[in-house]
This record gives C-alpha cells, structure tokens and sequence, in this order.
C-alpha cells in the first residue's frame, strides 16, 4: 500500500486525502490546529470557512457553478458536504460554516486509512512515497521557510480580508427588506439594507476617513479577488455602488423603487442568528468598524458578533517551480494544492487538492500525467498555475 503525507487539514488537504483514501492509499494529514493557529483561524475543525460562507453560484451556466459539477464527477467530499450543510443563499451555495466543518472532520475520521495527526509541521515529512503540501495561503512561518529553500524562488505575499458579522436580532427590519436579486432563489434568503443617496454619501464620506488598523509586515499588495472597501471606494465614489453596495435587481417596498445603493446580509447559519456584511471584507479597527457601518440605517444598533479582519496571504511562483501535475519541478514526489499554488477561492482550491491526488496516485503507479481539457474549467486551472504564459 502506498504511503502519503498531506500538510493542510483545509479544502484542498482534505479533498486530497478522501481521494487518495478512497483509492487505497495510507494517508497522514497533518493539521496543525489546535496545537497552533493562524491570524484567521479560530476553530478546531478542518475545512474551516476563513471569509464568507459562500461557495458561489450553483446554475451550471455560470462558471462557478460548472466547477461544482465537475467536482461531482469526480467524487468531491466538500461539494456533498456543503449540499448537506446548506443555507439559502439564492442562486448560491452557501452553508453553516459551523455544521460544513463539523461534516467534513467527521468524513475524514471515517476513513479507516486516514490518520489525522493534530500538530504543527515544519519540515518536508521523511518516510513516505510522495508528500501533497496543502497549507494553504496562511501557511506558518517555519513551513513557509522550508519550502521557500526547497523551490529555490520567493514567495509572492499578499494581504487578504474578511467581512463583519452580525447578529440577526440586531438588524432594524424597519429600515430593511427580504429579496434576493431579482427574485433568484427564495425571498428571505438575503436581507438588504438600503440607503437614499444622502445616506450612502454620509456612508461613504466616513468610509473613506476611518482609520485603518495597522499592519506590522514588510509588503501591502491587496488581494484584488477579497480587497478591503475602504480601498475599493478610494477608486471612486460610485465604485462600491457598483460593486459591493450595487442596488441592482432589487425593489424597496418602502419606495417602490430601486434604492440608491444597497447592503445585502447573508445568513452565516442555519437559524440565521447570524449575518455576514456581504463584500464588506475590511481593514478598518474595530471601533470605526462599529461606527461606520452603523451609519447603514437597517445596522443603526447592530450587534457585531466578529469584527472584519486582515491576514498576510503567501503564494509559490507556481508557473516558475510547479510542473502540470502539481508537482515541483526539482522534487517529483513533492505536489502543492490550493490556494498557496495561485488559485482563489473555496471550490477552486478544493478542486486543486482533487487532483493533485489524482496526479500524486499516477506518479506512485508510474502512469503518465493526465491533463484535464482546457475547455473543462478544472483543466484551465490547471493550465492557469503552471503555465508560463
């Protein structure tokens, strides 16, 4: 039986290990929670959300939701996860991120040839036939070190942000409406908060002059794919209007018009007790967090369960040191899956850890490498990171 190490209990790390487990192999997943923990993570669990707890749209005509269904094909264990921890999102697939983590550490441990193992990994594990390096973009320092020596390359950092979260009890439902945009999905499955153009404009005037926390590292390139609000609306005042706070598809009752601009709340669980400030990923401190959003008149008392934060991002130079089977260069038993290759988001990190099994199992049976068609989006991913075009 083959024997291999995956580094990383998040999407592509667990993706990796049920496929590699599903076709016999001896898998060790290394997860160094709760023994250490990143600046963004805060639970046990594997698979823990990070930002929002939405993994895109599921209409099959939309790239994201054709990236699900050939992750299905393949037999993804997030995908099923989160059809089976869902909340409404309306055309979204969105989950408790509490229930989706709590399933998918249940789906591993299940496997009898799987052994979590709970602690921080610093160097390339010894011992075993090949090593998937999943560590995603929060990878610790000492690890970050090692592989840096390892591809012979600097790494790409970058910073990344999360949004609020609010209470459900705290929302003035008096100053907002239940609709998802244009009528997608069903009707209470986003509350919106609109505002006339003075509010937007009192919004954004405070927006732009809150003060931002500190961050105490040697770069500040933005994440263009999660960028705080605060610098998207420095690129203009009707940049976040046409953006996060579009009002478009959408009808206040209270009017009977479109508003000027919108908000729009996700359910972060079940029960909805909780709501995420969609595409409110921000940088501000706590208490201008606080002050400026509740300028929002549907958030003028809100209760904020978790502030919005911002974390360093680390990223290989993968079309430098990675082949097109995911693997390095100089080190053929040594793959990389996730975002730490390049890739954004959820579903598509999750894809990758998919097939860097798949390629892993074909290179310990000696097959050659399988490339997937550009014209399957898990194929131009694949394309994408290695490519030096």
């Amino acid at each position: 039986m083959y024997k291999v190490c995956v580094v990383g209990g998040g999407f592509a790390g667990c993706e990796a290990a049920a496929y590699l487990a599903g076709h016999g192999v001896e898998v060790t997943l290394f997860e160094m929670k709760p023994v250490r923990f990143s600046a963004a993570h805060g639970s046990e669990g594997l698979c823990e959300l990070v930002c929002s707890n939405s993994f895109k749209a599921i209409r099959i005509s939309s790239a994201s939701g054709l990236l699900k269904a050939e992750m299905k094909a393949l037999g993804s264990l997030t995908v099923d996860c989160a059809e089976k921890t869902a909340v409404p999102a309306g055309g979204a697939l969105a989950v408790d991120r509490d229930e989706f983590s709590a399933l998918v550490t249940e789906r591993i441990e299940s496997f009898e040839n799987v052994k979590l193992v709970r602690g921080e990994v610093t160097e390339i594990p010894s011992g075993f036939d090949a090593v998937i390096i999943a560590a995603g973009p929060l990878c610790s320092d000492a690890l970050s070190g090692t592989v840096a020596k390892l591809c012979g390359e600097e790494f790409l950092s970058f910073f990344d942000a999360a949004a609020p979260i609010v209470t459900g009890e705290s929302i003035d439902m008096g100053r907002a409406f239940t609709q998802s945009r244009y009528d997608r999905g069903s009707a209470d499955d986003y509350i919106n908060c609109p505002l006339n153009r003075e509010e937007y404009e009192v919004f954004y005037r405070e927006l732009l002059s809150a003060e931002q926390a500190q961050l105490h590292e040697f770069d500040r390139h933005i994440y263009e794919g999660c960028m705080p609000i605060e610098i998207m609306a420095r690129r203009g005042a009707d940049t976040i209007r046409y953006g996060p706070f579009k009002p478009v598809g959408l009808t206040d009752p209270a009017t009977g018009h479109r508003p000027w601009a919108n908000l729009q709340l996700r359910k972060e669980n079940r029960e909805g007790t909780l709501y995420n400030l969609v595409g409110c990923q921000t940088n501000l401190k706590f208490g201008e967090q606080k002050r400026v959003f509740s300028l929002i008149p549907a958030l003028k008392n809100a209760e904020f369960a978790r502030y919005g934060v911002m974390h360093r991002n680390t990223f290989l130079d993968s079309p430098k040191v990675l082949a097109a089977n995911q693997s390095l260069k100089s080190r053929p038993d040594i793959f990389f899956a996730g975002q730490i290759t390049g890739v954004e988001g959820y579903m598509e990190s999750a894809a990758s850890g998919i097939t860097a099994g798949i390629h892993c199992l074909r290179y310990l049976a000696g097959e050659h490498v399988l490339l997937f068609p550009d014209v399957t989006l898990i194929g131009a991913f694949q394309r994408y990171v290695s490519g030096s075009e």
